[in-house]
């Protein structure tokens, strides 16, 4: 029996860069971190004692005879990619839900793809894992995803990832004081829209819209450089109010980003004394994330008290194997 946890991602800037149809030609990066919000896997070989060779546990259970049938587009395409042929069983549970803006998708690629390494006496490298699972998610599965999810499931932490060129997909830990980390935590609220939506759909019309969006997506790029250096500097207002900034350029790459809902929202939480805050990932839904002052947060608690309020606090493990039997002994 193997179980790993592999975390979800908190992307602050730079979102959009990370899809080959802009930093194939252009330079992508992004500033996220990984935060204490989990998907778990957990997975065994299964006995030959069953009509099916193989079981699959998430929103719905599967049991199939062969690779092929089985509907899960990543567990299929990573049991082809890992060329697995004996009969398993694969669990899966999330701490939020998933099609929410957090990377759920990429997450649990990362985390399959480190559980059944495991399975297999295999102990891949945090770089391996992450394009791996880009390429699974991308060419196998033919998603419309980036590159930054994979990145910061595989090594968690608050990072600077960059894309494209020579040194594609360098993965950067931000060096700043603990004290600073988390003076940025507390001034973050994670809020539950009530709605999800499929962030391939919307990423699509995202992807199509890149030849027409150079000027935006130039910009967004740009500000990943400028919050570096307002963390660097300590400058966490200022923070808040580039992640406003950079928030109405993402709604300008696509109409479907943002809806009237969302809009209210994030109007409502401005006028009780939010600085900033955007939606997390592809946007339609889900998360949305808010910067504030904490002396400001409790009115934007009471304003936005029929909402979720999901506590959290950043990460710094990644992906792990948590649990390590691989006989079953």
């Amino acid at each position: 029996m193997i179980i790993s946890r592999t975390p979800f991602r908190v992307s602050f800037f730079g979102g959009g860069t990370d899809y080959p149809g802009w930093f194939n030609k252009n330079k992508g990066a992004v500033l996220a971190t990984s935060i204490d919000k989990y998907c778990y896997i957990t997975c065994r070989y299964l006995p030959p004692f069953f009509e099916h060779k193989s079981r699959i546990i998430y929103s719905q259970m599967e049991q199939v005879k062969n690779i092929g049938e089985i509907d899960h587009p990543a567990v299929r395409e990573v049991l082809r990619f890992l060329k697995i042929h004996q009969g398993v069983e694969i669990h899966h549970d999330g701490d939020l839900p998933a099609r929410t803006g957090l990377g759920s998708s990429s997450s649990f690629a990362v985390g399959l793809l480190n559980s059944l390494y495991a399975l297999k006496g295999v102990m891949p490298t945090k770089s391996r894992l992450a394009e791996e699972a880009i390429y699974i998610e991308q060419t196998m599965c033919k998603d419309n995803v980036g590159c930054q999810d994979q990145a910061l499931a595989a090594y968690g932490g608050l990072n600077y990832v960059e894309f494209g060129g020579e040194d594609h997909l360098q993965v950067r830990r931000v060096t700043i004081p603990e004290e600073r980390i988390r003076n940025l935590e507390k001034h973050l609220m994670l809020y539950f829209t009530g709605f999800s939506r499929t962030a391939s759909t919307i990423a699509a019309h995202q992807i199509k819209n890149i030849p027409k969006k150079g000027k935006e997506l130039t910009v967004m790029y740009q500000l990943v450089q400028e919050a570096l250096g307002l963390l660097n500097s300590n400058q966490i207002k200022g923070f808040g109010k580039l992640l406003d900034e950079s928030w109405k350029i993402k709604r300008e790459l696509s109409s479907k980003i943002s809806t009237p809902q969302i809009d209210n929202i994030y109007e409502t939480a401005k006028r009780a004394g939010a600085i900033g805050g955007k939606v997390l990932g592809a946007g339609g839904g889900g998360f949305v994330m808010l910067f504030a002052p904490p002396n400001a947060q409790k009115k934007i608690r009471e304003k936005l008290k029929k909402l979720l309020l999901v506590p959290f606090k950043f990460e710094n493990l990644g992906t792990q194997i948590i649990f390590y039997q691989p006989n079953g002994e």
